[in-house]
């Protein structure tokens, strides 16, 4: 048997990987934990996109620093007033009519700051989500074979959330300390050079654990992301087969484990905060230490005359604001690190490169004719090279020709649609779509005439006309009536509430699966492609319901090329030519009945399903 270890539809990848907790937390922890906060630079084309407002968030940033730092300078003006001659009520008045403006000042541009830096990430996380979802729709499946759907969704939900909490708050509260501390430094050097300096020699002992401390929680809060995105996986792969798991009579088991991922990713968050609220004590302790110190130095010189109490009640005010801003920092410095975190596993996402896409030059397709050929193709799936699915196949078939595959399970019959669909593409050979090599066209516009009916065909919320416009967006009310009268869909439609308006639920499971299935058909019908693709359309469906969706299969395949993956032979008699496939190879092909005169692997099977009938 090939490498080709099922024949799953190809409709679509399997939801969530059926990992258990334990490899999901295994995998996570061979990722690298170094995080940069140079990974927050993906978001600069993000924020160049709308640069006015970047302007203007940063004009009311630098305005709100110099206006905290103005209340210092009034101050000033104010205690020197007050101590250098007698003052009265009216000469007070002006210096406070002075500092109210100020702190008017300060609140307006404190409002105007908050606005635009807020609007500016709200906007630069909308573009980032937009751009992370459009650019996972292209990914190939080999990308999925590698990372779970899970773990995407983590990063698309969970990693962008911190960004945006990162944009729309921190970076802002951040930017402004360290204006603020920028200002106050300048000012402190004004006002008393001597003192400054052992302000800035107290700066080495603060910073030194806000950086020791500050790698432990970037890398403690990488591995809780990690963590939780593996939780999330199982959870998603628990809810995604709810039914089987309601059957079995596993909801604590499942419970359980998705509990044990949310303890492991707690605990590794509990030590985290630990680290950085041990980080905060040591940063504020140091900080306002250091500034009482200071503080009685400046009392000293100002008792002495050396400094006017103006002077020092300014430099007291800047002292305190350095050290409030540097605090800030230190908390801030931590969201940061967590947002670096979140940005660089989002930043995985967008540096993903599919292994399909279209050349620099494609080659057009000609007028539709629906030829489709394999020529000497070889191929294996993305880790499994020494296991091919298909070895040397060869498959001819013709305009408005039905060829129907068989053969036992992993001969590659789904892998054959899957590289006609250029999901993937071959180790050796062509494939080939009304001339032109696949490789050399544009991969939505191959993919434009070819209509597929799976075998469980993948279904969404919305209206039953929802889905069957999704084969053709722009498809008319006619059209769509047209295409689900074609499948035997219009009785059962028109007996919903609402017809083909009537909301289907999650994957349509409001509907039995003969009606999923005609309506798959009609979807594939009303796309009009030239080349249409059934895989094991009928085969889980009861007697009836399987005559009623192969009258519409019948229907469907009228002036179509038709090819079918059937495990059941009674589906294919009517079949131009049937093509036996084993081991992922061509080993015969004909009509039903030469094949049964030759007596060979196709003989074997149809005896197998219809005894002496065959």
């Amino acid at each position: 048997m090939s490498g080709e270890t099922s024949e799953a539809p190809v409709e679509g990848r399997p939801s969530v990987g059926a990992e258990l907790v334990q490899s999901l937390a295994t995998e996570s922890d061979k990722r690298p934990k170094s995080r940069d906060v140079r990974a927050l630079r993906r978001l600069l084309p993000f924020v160049q996109a709308h640069l006015p407002d970047a302007l203007l968030a940063g004009v009311f940033l630098v305005f709100t620093a110099a206006t905290t730092l103005g209340i210092s300078g009034a101050l000033r003006l104010l205690i020197d007033h007050l101590t250098a001659r007698t003052p009265t009520p009216a000469s007070v008045t002006p210096w406070f009519l002075l500092l109210g403006a100020v702190a008017v000042a300060l609140a307006l541009g404190s409002a105007l700051r908050y606005f635009f830096v807020t609007k500016l990430g709200e906007r630069v996380v909308a573009d980032l989500r937009k751009a992370v979802y459009g650019h996972i729709l292209t990914l190939d499946p080999a990308f999925f074979l590698q990372t779970r759907t899970g773990e995407v969704l983590s990063r698309l939900t969970t990693d962008i959330q911190i960004v945006e909490s990162l944009l729309g708050t921190s970076i802002s509260f951040a930017l402004r300390n360290l204006l603020t501390l920028v200002g106050a430094l300048v000012l402190l050097v004004v006002v008393s050079p001597q003192l400054t300096g052992l302000v800035l020699l107290v700066f080495p002992v603060v910073l030194a654990p806000l950086f020791l401390f500050g790698r432990r929680v970037r890398k403690l809060t990488t591995s809780t992301q990690d963590k939780f995105a593996a939780a999330i996986g199982f959870a998603g792969e628990s809810l995604d087969a709810l039914e089987t798991v309601q059957a079995f009579g596993r909801e604590r088991t499942a419970a359980e484990r998705f509990g044990a991922a949310v303890e492991d990713s707690f605990a590794t968050s509990l030590v985290r905060m630990r680290a950085r609220a041990l980080m905060t004590a040591l940063v504020i302790g140091l900080i306002f230490g250091g500034i009482v110190f200071i503080f009685w130095l400046a009392v000293r010189a100002g008792l002495r005359g050396e400094m006017s109490w103006g002077q020092l009640f300014q430099f007291a005010f800047l002292a305190v604001t350095a050290g409030s801003s540097v605090g800030a920092l230190g908390e801030v410095w931590g969201e940061v690190q967590k947002a670096a975190g979140a940005m660089e596993r989002i930043a995985g996402l967008l540096d993903a490169r599919p292994g399909i896409a279209a050349p620099a030059r494609p080659v057009p397709l000609p007028r539709p004719r629906g030829e489709v050929a394999f020529e000497s193709v070889t191929f294996a799936y993305p880790g499994r090279p020494d296991l091919p699915a298909l070895k040397g196949f060869s498959l001819q078939v013709r305009a408005g020709e039905r060829v129907a595959l068989v053969g036992p399970s992993g001969s590659g019959k789904s892998t054959v649609f899957r590289l006609l669909l250029r999901f993937y593409d071959p180790q050796q050979g062509r494939v080939v779509l009304d001339g032109v090599d696949l490789r050399d066209a544009e991969p939505a516009a191959v993919r434009a005439r070819l209509a597929l009916v799976a075998q469980d065909s993948a279904l969404f919320s919305g209206s039953a006309a929802d889905n069957v416009r999704y084969g053709r967006e722009d498809a008319s009310p006619e059209a769509v009536l047209a295409a689900v009268r074609a499948a035997q869909a219009e009785s059962f439609l028109e007996a919903l509430p609402q017809g083909l308006d009537t909301p289907v639920g999650e994957r349509a499971r409001s509907l039995s699966g003969g009606q999923r299935q005609r309506l798959a058909i009609a979807r594939a019908l009303v796309r009009e492609a030239p080349v249409l693709l059934l895989d094991e359309a009928t085969s889980a469906l009861d007697a009836e319901n399987e005559r009623l969706v192969q009258e519409a299969l019948d229907r469907a395949m009228e002036g179509r090329t038709t090819v079918v993956i059937a495990h059941r032979l009674a589906t294919v008699l009517k079949a131009d030519r049937i093509v036996v496939m084993d081991e992922g190879r061509v080993v015969e092909e004909g009509s039903h009945a030469e094949l049964v005169a030759r007596g060979g692997l196709y003989a074997r099977l149809a005896a197998l399903q219809f005894g002496d009938a065959a």
